[in-house]
C-alpha cells in the first residue's frame, strides 16, 4: 500500500439516540452531529433523485455539500472537552491497525516478552513508510467484539509493556527510530495484572525510555489514558490528533473520585485540560496534528 500522510478524518454521521451521554463515556450518537446528520440527509435524498430521474440537482448538491463542510468545521471547531473525549472514543475513528494498514508500506510484527507471554493490547513491529524504517509500538484495540476482548479494549497488561521495551532495545541496536500510538483509557486493573507487576512494569518502561539513544516520536491518536498512556509515551517529540485526549484519569473516573457519581464526567472533563489545545498550550505536547 503506498504511503499516505496523517489525512483529515470526520466522524461519520449517524442517527442520534440520545442528548443524553451513557454512563460507559460511549453514546449510541454523536448529539452536536444532529444538524450535521439533517444535512447528510438531505444530501443522499437529492442523490438518489438525481440519479432516478430526469432532474438535473448537481448545483444543489454541490451548494448543500459545501455547506456540509464548513458547517462540520464550524461545529468541531466548538466542541467542549467531553465531546472531544467522545469523538476520541468514536467506533469508527481510526485505530492503530488502521494506520498499519493504510499508511505503512511493510510491516512485520513482533511477538512477545520473552517471559509471560503476547499481551495483544500492544501492537510492536518493523516498520516501512517512504523508504524510512522505524520501529512501530502502539496500542491496539480491536475492530470486533471479539478482537476488543482479545486485546482487552486497549489495556494492556505488564506483558506488554516488557514487550514494548524489549522491542524498544532492539530497534535502538539497530539504531532505528521509534514511533510509537497510544491509544488506550489505561493499563488493565485486573488482579493477575497487578501479580505481574503492572506498575513496575509501566515505570521501568518511564525510566528506560528516558535513556533510548534512538529518536522516539509518540503520538496520541485517540485516548491517552493515565499510566497506560505513558508506559510507551516517553519520547522526543510528543504530538496529539486534534480530537483526542490526554489526562492522568478518564473523565469517569475523576468523577467517580472527586463526585461519587460518573454523571460529572462532562465537568471532570473540563477541569482536566484534557484536550490536545489544553495541553499545547501548557507546554505537555510539542504538536497538534490537524483532522
Amino acid at each position: 500500500v503506498a504511503a499516505r500522510p496523517f489525512g483529515p478524518y470526520i466522524p461519520p454521521l449517524r442517527p442520534i439516540m440520545s442528548d443524553t451521554p451513557a454512563k460507559s463515556g460511549m453514546q449510541d450518537g454523536l448529539a452536536f452531529e444532529r444538524q450535521l446528520n439533517d444535512l447528510q440527509t438531505k444530501i443522499e435524498e437529492l442523490r438518489r433523485l438525481n440519479t432516478g430521474s430526469h432532474l438535473e440537482l448537481t448545483g444543489e448538491i454541490e451548494l448543500l455539500e459545501d455547506r456540509l463542510r464548513r458547517q462540520t468545521a464550524e461545529v468541531y471547531a466548538q466542541l467542549s472537552p467531553w465531546e472531544r473525549v467522545n469523538v476520541a472514543r468514536h467506533t469508527d475513528r481510526p485505530l492503530t491497525s488502521d494506520y498499519v494498514q493504510m499508511m505503512l508500506d511493510d510491516f512485520v510484527e513482533l511477538h512477545g516478552d520473552r517471559v509471560y507471554g503476547d499481551d495483544r493490547a500492544i501492537l510492536t513491529g518493523l516498520a516501512t513508510m517512504a523508504g524510512q524504517r522505524f520501529l512501530l509500538v502502539g496500542h491496539r484495540k480491536g475492530k470486533t467484539v471479539k478482537d476488543r476482548l482479545a486485546c482487552n479494549f486497549g489495556c494492556a497488561h505488564p506483558e506488554g509493556y516488557r514487550k514494548a521495551m524489549q522491542k524498544m532495545r532492539l530497534a535502538e541496536k539497530w539504531k532505528l527510530p521509534i514511533v510509537t500510538f497510544i491509544n488506550t483509557p489505561g493499563a488493565y486493573p485486573g488482579i493477575g495484572a497487578e501479580e505481574r507487576g503492572q506498575a513496575s512494569a509501566i515505570a521501568r518502561n518511564i525510566l528506560e525510555m528516558f535513556d533510548l539513544k534512538v529518536p522516539v516520536i509518540c503520538l496520541v491518536i485517540g485516548e491517552g489514558g493515565s499510566g497506560g498512556a505513558l508506559g510507551i509515551g516517553v519520547g522526543d517529540r510528543v504530538g496529539m490528533l486534534e480530537n483526542s485526549y490526554y489526562s492522568v484519569i478518564t473523565p469517569e473516573g475523576c468523577a467517580a473520585i472527586l463526585w461519587k457519581s460518573g454523571d460529572k464526567a462532562p465537568e471532570a472533563a473540563e477541569a482536566l485540560r484534557l484536550t490536545s489545545k489544553d495541553l499545547l498550550r501548557l507546554g505537555l505536547v510539542d504538536k497538534v496534528i490537524e483532522e
